[in-house]
């Protein structure tokens, strides 16, 4: 977990389909993790209440889409949505100015919204297993960006633009 030592709540393996409702009344919550045998489809709007959550876990559920309410947790530092089914990331995403790891392993994902390219924290992008066809290339913008993951996508030509990122530091992993 990045950087986080204050309040944690950890709801894993506990084959929920919502989230409790005294969970988005801890508003001093810096972690929160809901993996793992779980089968959340959504999350309530009131979780968008947690500004002080800096890890979001929401791995091994059922999510389809990136719930908004994440999406407007502006201080998170980690969010982990792997092992779900998402096909796309809302372009609400750049309002995660804070973010530095974004692991999306084994989705659905094709492509990332060019809204990544405002996440200027972002350091590491895992999309391990997804099917990804196409990448935007304000990623290699990204100026902290070090580490992409793309183990075990075979659906994507590599881009000319990864020898920039490389050539930066960045370690792609093909």
């Amino acid at each position: 977990m990045a950087g986080t030592s204050g309040p944690h709540l950890s709801l894993w393996n506990r084959r929920l389909g919502v989230v409790p409702e005294q969970v988005w009344l801890r508003t001093d919550l810096e972690t929160l993790v809901v993996a793992d045998n779980n089968q959340l489809s959504t999350l309530p709007p009131g979780l968008a209440r947690l500004k002080r959550l800096r890890y979001l876990n929401l791995s091994e559920n059922a999510l389809d889409v990136l719930p908004e309410p994440v999406t407007g947790m502006a201080g998170l530092i980690e969010l982990r949505v792997t092992g779900n089914r998402l096909t796309e990331l809302p372009a609400s995403i750049a309002r995660l100015r804070q973010l530095r790891e974004l692991h999306l392993r084994n989705n659905r994902l094709a492509t990332l919204p060019e809204a990544i390219g405002s996440l200027g924290e972002l350091r590491l992008i895992d999309l391990r297993g997804n099917p990804v066809t196409h990448l935007p290339e304000c990623l290699a913008k990204l100026p902290r960006l070090d580490k992409l993951d793309l183990r075990w996508v075979t659906t994507l030509e590599p881009p000319g633009w990864f020898a920039d990122l490389e050539a930066r530091g960045c370690a792609i992993y093909l």
